[in-house]
């Protein structure tokens, strides 16, 4: 039996090692689990905690062949998913695409390019929406007690004090309708941001490399 090189051996062994360091790069998740739940791997469901109210952000970064055609396929993508675009530039793109979608939506990303980071994050704001909407309620009786005041007032001075009262709980309830609102529908849509830029192109020795590994690979690795 022949032995291999030590020099051939120490080449194979090289590649072997960037290809795993490759592999794992472009397939591994880099979650920001929420403390109080979350999901542990790729097919666990988003919303796995009946009545938790998550919000989920997803960032993504991609070497492409042709970053000049990405923005109009992420618009795409937003749109097959019922979202829409928040930024686009030449090396960076925003958009909003249904919650429930999320995984799918990032999958088909996934495959505009070479994956070089992914991080997908969740927020838990059930106590800050539960809250939120106990304090409305809060308001709005407070408000509607005012209301009959103001309607029994005896005098100008009277008038005038529960107008005030009222002005500012109006301003408290507009206030707590845009949170609710603003939590809504970041819970209804999540945010993936991406960014990417040209694939490197290898040099000449790059591509000598390349056909070396690639050779050496089929001697030993066949599908």
């Amino acid at each position: 039996m022949k032995t291999i090189p030590l020099f051939l051996l120490a080449i194979v062994l090289t590649f072997t090692a960037c290809e795993t360091k490759r592999r794992s790069a472009s397939t591994g998740w880099a979650y920001n689990a929420p403390s109080s739940g979350g999901f542990e791997d790729k097919s666990t469901p988003f919303f796995a905690v009946p009545g938790q109210m998550m919000i989920y952000n997803a960032r993504l970064e991609l070497d492409v062949k042709a970053p000049d055609s990405l923005p109009a396929r992420l618009a795409g993508v937003a749109k097959r998913y019922q979202g829409y675009i928040l930024e686009m530039s030449t090396s960076r793109a925003v958009i909003r695409i249904k919650a429930d979608q999320l995984k799918s939506g990032v999958s088909e990303i996934e495959h505009l390019g070479k994956i070089t980071y992914k991080n997908i994050s969740g927020q838990d704001v059930t106590a800050e929406f539960r809250d939120n909407d106990i304090r409305l309620q809060n308001a709005e009786k407070a408000r509607q007690r005012y209301l009959e005041l103001l309607a029994k007032a005896a005098n100008v001075d009277e008038t005038l004090k529960v107008e005030k009262e009222l002005e500012r709980l109006n301003g408290e309830i507009d206030l707590l309708k845009g949170q609710q609102n603003r939590l809504g529908h970041l819970i209804e849509y999540s945010t993936i941001t991406v960014n990417y830029r040209e694939k490197p192109k290898p040099g000449i020795l790059g591509y000598v490399f390349i056909g070396l590994y690639k050779g050496v690979k089929w001697l030993f690795v066949r599908n």
